[in-house]
């Protein structure tokens, strides 16, 4: 039996207006900007002293690694995490949330796989018993696919359309996009292509076997 699964880290609630406002966003973007550089997670003290805003400000905005990173995440994704899509085809919300996702993996390609890079690190030290803040924990993907599969559930078993959910996470993500451009050397216009074909030949996996389970109860 699958463990139950914790909801992603929620991303900090900026200030709404004024100095706190300003701090929030120079922070932020400052952090935007040392990933896109160094290639890596900075602590908050870096960011705080990159800004020349008092680390304790800093922490009171960002008190962990994890809160910056989310907030980096949230606003490389915002709009994907928010669509909303009217159509009413399954498939076709499918191929619409990645088509506006793969661009802004490409985009902001160095903040999500620092991402990524800190999701690993914190497993690796929680394993050892050394982990000192509260996980990153990753899984807005969940939510977001379960819009797009929406209209299938009519079509779908309870069965297949769990395994489609599932499977799909593994396909609409940073890793399959790290794993098609480092060790197949992929451009982004045919990583886009390939995981597309990917979904779409899930999406046909799932309606065959719901339609093969629907026959064996009827027969």
């Amino acid at each position: 039996m699958a463990a139950p699964r914790r909801p992603p880290t929620p991303p900090p609630t900026p200030p709404a207006s004024g100095s706190k406002a300003a701090k929030f966003r120079l922070l932020l973007e400052t952090a935007m900007d040392l990933i896109q550089q160094d290639g890596h997670i900075p602590t908050v003290a870096e960011v705080a002293v990159r800004s020349k805003i008092p680390r304790a400000t800093a922490y009171r905005y960002f008190p962990s690694r994890s809160a910056l990173v989310t907030a980096v995440i949230d606003t490389s994704l915002g709009p994907v995490r928010q669509l909303a899509s009217d159509k009413r085809s399954g498939r076709e919300r499918v191929h619409e949330l990645f088509v506006q996702t793969f661009p802004r993996f490409k985009e902001f390609e160095p903040q999500m796989r620092a991402a990524a890079q800190l999701a690993l690190e914190q497993w690796a030290l929680s394993r050892a018993g050394l982990l000192e803040e509260e996980p990153y924990r990753r899984g807005h993907r969940v939510r977001i696919l379960a819009h797009a599969l929406a209209p299938l559930a009519r079509e779908l078993t309870p069965q297949s359309r769990a395994r489609l959910h599932r499977s799909l996470s593994v396909v609409y993500g940073i890793e399959p996009y790290i794993v098609l451009k480092d060790i197949w050397g992929l451009g982004n216009r045919e990583i886009e292509r390939t995981a597309l074909w990917m979904a779409e030949a899930l999406i046909d996996a799932a309606l065959r076997d719901s339609a093969a389970a629907a026959k064996r109860g009827t027969a």
